[in-house]
């Protein structure tokens, strides 16, 4: 399947499991893919192993250097067609609202919006020009109401929401699509270092097969989705099968909720 076929791609937070898994994919469907992270060795291999045209260290918190890793892109491939935005953004869950400090719960509401906002933006600007394009967002889809215990995470998916949405409407006339992936709970992405950081203490093995067999239990499928779902739905909508599909989100959680 080519449905990327000579498409250009930038991958950001590309050396994660999903940037990783994506890059993949969308090498696998013909697309020029470049990647991009802060740290230079997980970039490295991933790009590498994902056959992938080209890397920087971009931090997307630094509107400069996203601005200029666009447009080292453009020189080299000589245009843009897919953003696809799965950076990092620092939340920190597990602590009531109550007794969370405020840096905590503003943190990934201030640098997933940023970050969200500087690449959205620079590549809009440039498939604007070029009448053609797809920038694609990624949250947990915690606006809708993300429960106890979960710090920022709703108001920072809630913010990506309304850009997703606001966005697409004034970039549409220019040919630009703008649309966004939930999901939450890739089970194959669930380690116990990376739960540990996210809860802000340590956390076992036993502990991740616990918190998997609980999204599980949650999902109308009964079944967490995982990295390779992820990557699949991106492509199909960075696509020209999905032409039509601008200015909302697709519900990519196996079912955690309805929407």
């Amino acid at each position: 399947m080519d449905r990327l076929q000579d498409r250009v791609a930038i991958i950001w937070g590309g050396a994660g499991s999903i940037g990783t898994a994506t890059a993949c994919r969308f090498a696998e469907e013909g697309a020029r893919v470049y990647l991009a992270g802060r740290t230079e060795g997980t970039l490295r291999d991933t790009a590498a192993a994902a056959g992938a045209a080209g890397y920087g260290v971009v931090d997307v918190l630094d509107e400069d250097t996203v601005t200029a890793f666009v447009a080292r892109v453009v020189a080299e491939a000589g245009r843009l067609d897919v953003s696809f935005n799965v950076a990092g953004r620092g939340d920190v869950q597990g602590t009531p609202l109550l007794q969370m400090p405020t840096a905590d719960f503003t943190r990934p509401v201030v640098q997933g919006i940023t970050g969200s906002f500087h690449t959205a933006r620079a590549a809009a600007r440039q498939m604007a020009e070029q009448g053609s394009g797809v920038v694609i967002e990624l949250n947990s889809a915690s606006g809708r109401g993300s429960g106890p215990m979960m710090g920022g995470t709703g108001a920072a998916d809630g913010a990506k929401d309304a850009l997703v949405r606001d966005l697409a409407q004034e970039a549409g006339p220019r040919g630009v699509r703008v649309v966004g992936i939930w999901t939450a709970g890739l089970t194959d992405s669930l380690t116990a270092e990376k739960l540990g950081a996210t809860l802000g203490t340590p956390v076992s093995q036993e502990m991740v097969d616990g918190i998997i067999a609980m999204l599980d239990s949650r999902r109308m499928t009964g079944k967490s989705p995982v990295t390779a779902h992820i990557a699949a739905t991106a492509a199909f909508l960075a696509s020209d099968d999905a032409a039509a599909i601008t200015a909302t989100w697709i519900n990519a959680t196996g079912g955690m909720f309805p929407s």
